[in-house]
């Protein structure tokens, strides 16, 4: 179980689209679930995008300033999530795949002061106590600021990349800024370029560890709501996120073995060093 943290950079790397597919193909032990939430300062893109705007604005982040203010902020967490689960052929959906929508206007960030160390500490409870796993897509801004918070007590932050010369050099200066905030940041790179992991890791000395396909046919199905291919669950940008998946948390749990080598000797695993 893990909360992971992906960030980007300017040049639309694929954050919430890698995001979106993680959420899909995670795979899950029965009564465990997987929440994904936006926490993009600049604005969510799911309603909007995947959802095609057919719920409106009535879910999402903006709605728990008002809560927390209230003193109403767990129970309002959970009504706000919307969810992606497939059913499967059930008649009753598992909600194990849920979404937490993000800001509809990057003003709205502004009554999320302390919305953002309350949320940090939610997902650490939702880990901790019931055993779920928690993917934040914190955009292009969300790692540093205010809600850097939320970086700040993963258990692991990838940056996602292009392998492309614009967003490697685009995303240098995040890397760093993040590397000295946080530690431990690592890489999840979108194959679109020329340039193989090796050299990424060479240029961004911060090691990849996972890599997706540069698909964007099957992308527009997250990013925009696009019709779904047959047998899209099987394509390779899904098949890639369900190995992502696992490398992800493997390497989430090696650094908060780092951190607590407490956490890893309790469930009666080896301490591994991680970078």
């Amino acid at each position: 179980m893990a909360v992971i943290a992906l960030a980007g950079c300017s040049g639309a790397p694929g954050v919430t689209t890698s995001a979106l597919a993680l959420l899909l193909s995670w795979p899950l032990e029965p009564g465990r679930r997987m929440v994904l939430a936006e926490c993009d300062p600049d604005g969510g893109a799911v309603l909007h995008g995947l959802l095609q705007g057919t719920l409106g604005d009535r879910y999402g982040l903006r709605n728990l300033s008002v809560a927390a203010r209230k003193g109403e902020f767990s129970d309002a967490f959970w009504r706000q999530l919307i969810d992606l689960s497939s059913d499967e052929g059930k008649t009753e959906s598992p909600r194990d795949r849920l979404l937490l929508p993000g800001l509809t206007d990057p003003a709205q960030a502004a009554s999320l002061g302390s919305v953002w160390k309350m949320l940090a500490q939610m997902f650490r409870g939702i880990e901790a106590e019931s055993g779920h796993d928690v993917l934040i897509d914190l955009g292009r801004r969300g790692a540093y600021g205010p809600s850097g918070v939320l970086a700040e007590q993963a258990d692991a932050v990838f940056v996602v990349v292009r392998n492309t010369l614009r967003c490697l050099q685009a995303a240098e200066g995040r890397v760093r800024a993040l590397e000295e905030r946080v530690g431990g940041v690592s890489l999840l790179m979108v194959n679109e370029g020329p340039y193989p992991a090796g050299e990424v890791q060479r240029v961004l000395q911060v090691p990849v560890i996972a890599t997706l396909p540069y698909a964007p046919k099957d992308a527009r199905v997250l990013s925009d709501g696009a019709e779904q291919p047959r047998h899209f669950t099987r394509s390779p940008l899904m098949k890639a996120a369900r190995t992502g998946s696992t490398l992800l948390v493997q390497r989430a749990a090696m650094r908060r073995a780092r951190l607590d080598p407490r956490s890893l000797r309790a469930a009666g695993g080896e301490v591994t060093h991680a970078r």
